[in-house]
């Protein structure tokens, strides 16, 4: 297997898909991330820049969001969905070069999108950050996404420490509408969607509205095995029982006494049901040649429904009997919205650009549990909950002035942004704990069982808090062109935070072409990520029974700037700092062969994680057992390569498109920063499980090979994609397992129906390839039977789809 990575890795990446380009032409559109150069096209970029034309890629593809359909055409890119992970289950994490959420730049139409009010802190990729939700934007309003592959801090600010995704809005005039349905070959996770999108002109000349409406589900999945819990007995699981045939066996007989069977106690583990209706619009009015106005937004509203860990009729602690006689498992229901609006005027004056814009974004997440009890209440227990919510918004004023001068593009500006999040509490039964008599308890208080709701206990009004800050920022940009031989760009961008200080960051990137169609190209630059203000001031802090016999305690998340915080020694949050450098070389040997091949560095100073659960005595002056706590912890290198070959080829009277591309990314955490005062074992304040998750859960190596045939009225595709091993630590509960390398083939197969109407159907992942089986102290006693690593838990999918273009 290792010389299968080797292979992938010497022949390339997969960045421009068999759907990018349109008979070769694609090759050529001009980019508008990553520089201010508008005359460039992406082979002429001093850093590796693709451009995916979605409208093409989705005809086609199984995948119907954009984080899934990106993950099957940048290898560099990853998103898997998660299973029983609260917030995690409804907003899929997505990475670039192995980097977190959080260290990846998202923009709509060039400007920045804000970043989802939800923290990671499950335990999954990405733990302890916050990232953008890729699926509000839906796909059916998307022209082409540009994800530059590079550190942008110096241009874009916080953030863009990995790269930058853009996604470019339509702006096309007519209608087009799809439809898709699908369904898993376990006869689960159904999915349908259904988008139209329609453009027509605005004004005189070159003025346009565009419009889109989706809405979408997805059915949840279930992929289970028979366990080993202990449902009626004394013991958690059969394994610690005296005699696990006798215990079993008396589980049998209850079980028949109540007239179920085993199924009745199945865990429902796999992909959670997500409903979703989103409406987007772009607009530009012209007053006349010098003059425009734009505007361009959306709003989504996401329905989701997960499942937390099934609470058996033997906890009594945790169940109430009388209500849940043969125990239950929770339901976790969000209500996601999102909202998103931009407005600007461009207006030139002697070749200058002058663009003046409002960006604003919102997105307020809200939990509701439902099947579930506050087992402390007993038979009074209410059976749902509204837990609380968290909100995050986000508004930007920019200003950028730009003007070519013959060989010279000139570009400054500024920005101002202000953001503000808030945690809002739940019903009062979703986190408190009730003493025997229905009052709140305190010191010394009788508790018959658990308090808050169980699976996912809500926000109380010690979490509850509205938080803002600003930040100001300058920017300089200048590039030179010579012939399109060398190409020369140097940015410098100063950034003050309200809540933490300044920032000055700069990028030099250089690309020369030694001769036609063959360049090098270069580029070194320092990068910065702020604390976002879900890190600094998310908590969830909770009432609960000592283990230790000391009573009533509190457990959970804490505040950077808690008393608990401080009596660790932890210091106040400050920004990621980082170093990157790349380089490569583009060549186009033949006339519709391509090929670019990139290395990259990126070393990451003071990167900001959250802990593992820490217990210290010191935390029992503040009622406090245990806590987890965001921190400036570690410090990470991070090096891999990316290479990408796309060749064109007119073949029996159609055209075949190849596309081979691969990624490997290797991150090693470099140095730690502890507390010095902070006695906790490393194992403690950032366990195995948590290095194991920058370092080795993701895929180092991923690789995609696409054939794309088109001939008459007919479309074929055939696609592989490589995930490479991932290591999974079960640290502190279970040991360390590899998953081997896994490949998934997508297949479809389209028809012109007429010239308007196409119907395309076919098959993700169409051999039923499945990551390796959990072992067994990994899988919960045998109820997590796959991971959600490499390629998910879904299995093979089918799908068909109906395309119209009028």
């Amino acid at each position: 297997m290792k010389k299968l990575s080797i292979a992938v890795l010497l022949l390339g990446t997969i960045i421009v898909t068999a759907q990018e380009q349109e008979k070769g032409k694609q090759i050529e559109d001009v980019i508008i991330v990553g520089n201010r150069n508008a005359k460039r096209t992406k082979l002429e970029t001093p850093v590796p820049v693709d451009v995916i034309n979605i409208e093409k890629i989705q005809k086609a593809s199984p995948q119907v969001t954009v984080q899934d359909l990106l993950n099957y055409v940048i290898p560099s890119f990853n998103s898997v969905r998660q299973s029983a992970s609260d917030g995690t289950e409804h907003i899929d994490p997505v990475t670039l070069r192995g980097m977190g959420p959080d260290q990846v730049l998202v923009l709509v139409n060039g400007k920045r999108r804000h970043t989802t009010s939800l923290v990671n802190y499950q335990n999954t990729v990405g733990n302890g950050s916050v990232g953008t939700d890729l699926s509000t934007v839906p796909v059916i309003a998307i022209d082409r996404i540009e994800v530059l592959r590079d550190g942008a801090a110096a241009q874009y600010g916080s953030d863009a420490i990995a790269g930058v995704i853009n996604i470019i809005l339509k702006k096309n005039q007519g209608a087009t509408a799809s439809i898709t349905y699908g369904l898993s070959g376990r006869n689960d996770g159904d999915t349908y969607q259904a988008g139209a999108n329609y453009g027509t002109s605005l004004g005189k000349k070159d003025g346009y509205i565009n419009l889109s409406l989706q809405v979408s589900h997805r059915g949840k999945t279930t992929r289970t095995q028979n366990h080993d819990l202990d449902i009626f007995g004394d013991n958690f699981a059969y394994p610690f029982a005296d005699d696990p045939d006798a215990a079993r066996a008396a589980d049998d007989e209850e079980i028949r006494k109540r007239g179920l069977t085993r199924d009745d106690f199945n865990f429902q583990i796999g992909d959670a049901q997500i409903r979703q209706g989103q409406l987007f619009f772009n607009s530009e009015y012209p007053f006349n040649e010098n003059f425009k106005l734009y505007s361009f937004g959306g709003f989504s509203i996401k329905e989701g429904k997960g499942f937390g860990f099934r609470r058996l009729p033997s906890e009594t602690f945790n169940v109430v009997s009388s209500i849940y006689p043969n125990g239950f498992q929770a339901t976790l229901g969000s209500h996601v919205y999102d909202v998103s609006y931009a407005v600007g005027a461009k207006y030139t004056i002697n070749n200058w650009l002058i663009d003046l814009s409002n960006t604003f974004g919102s997105n307020t997440f809200n939990y509701n549990v439902s099947n579930t009890n506050n087992a402390s209440l007993g038979v009074k227990s209410p059976t749902r909950f509204y837990a609380g919510a968290h909100s995050f918004l986000q508004n930007t004023v920019n200003l950028d002035v730009s003007k070519s001068l013959n060989r010279f593009n000139i570009a400054f500006g500024g920005e101002f942004r202000f953001e503000q999040y808030q945690i809002k509490e739940g019903d009062e039964a979703s986190y408190t704990q009730y003493d025997i008599n229905g009052n709140i308890a305190t010191q010394g208080s009788t508790v018959i069982g658990a308090g808050g709701s169980q699976s996912f206990i809500g926000f109380s009004p010690q979490n509850a808090l509205k938080k803002d800050r600003h930040s100001t920022a300058v920017y300089a940009d200048v590039s030179y062109d010579l012939d399109k031989k060398l190409n020369i760009d140097v940015a410098a961008r100063f950034e003050n935070y309200s809540d933490f200080g300044n920032t000055l960051n700069g990028k030099l990137a250089v690309r020369y072409e030694f001769v036609p169609d063959y360049a090098v190209r270069a580029a070194v630059g320092t990068g910065f990520r702020a604390p976002s203000l879900q890190q600094q001031y998310f908590n969830n802090s909770y009432a609960d029974i000592s283990t230790s016999g000391a009573g009533i305690v509190t457990k959970g998340i804490f505040r950077n700037d808690s008393d608990a915080a401080r009596i660790l020694g932890f210091d106040k949050l400050k920004q990621e700092t980082s170093v990157n450098a790349s380089a490569g070389f583009t060549l186009k040997p033949l006339n519709r062969l391509f090929i670019t091949i990139d290395g990259y560095w990126i070393k990451v100073k003071d990167r900001i994680v959250i802990t593992s659960n820490i217990t210290d005595p010191r935390l029992a002056d503040y009622g406090v057992e245990s806590g987890r706590f965001f921190t400036n912890a570690v410090d990470t290198e991070t090096k891999g390569v990316d290479v990408v070959i796309s060749y064109d080829w007119k073949l029996a009277g159609g055209n075949l498109n190849i596309n081979l591309a691969g990624n490997y990314t290797e991150t090693k955490i470099t140095d730690f920063h502890f507390p010095e005062n902070l006695g906790t074992p490393q194992n403690e304040f950032f366990g195995p499980d948590q290095i194991n998750i920058i370092e080795s859960l993701s895929p180092k190596t991923k690789a995609s090979l696409g054939l794309n045939y088109g001939i008459g009225k007919f479309n074929f595709l055939v696609r592989n994609t490589y995930f490479g091993k991932v290591i999974r630590d079960g640290y502190p509960f279970g040991g360390v397992q590899e998953f081997s390398p896994k490949i998934v083939t997508d297949l479809s197969v389209g028809y012109d129906i007429t010239k308007n109407i196409n119907f395309t159907i076919g098959a993700n992942n169409v051999f039923d390839v499945f990551s390796d089986r959990q072992i067994y102290e990994n899988s919960y006693y045998g109820v997590f039977k796959y991971a959600p690593v490499q390629m998910g838990t879904v299995g093979s999918y089918f799908f068909g789809r109906l395309n119209f273009n009028f």
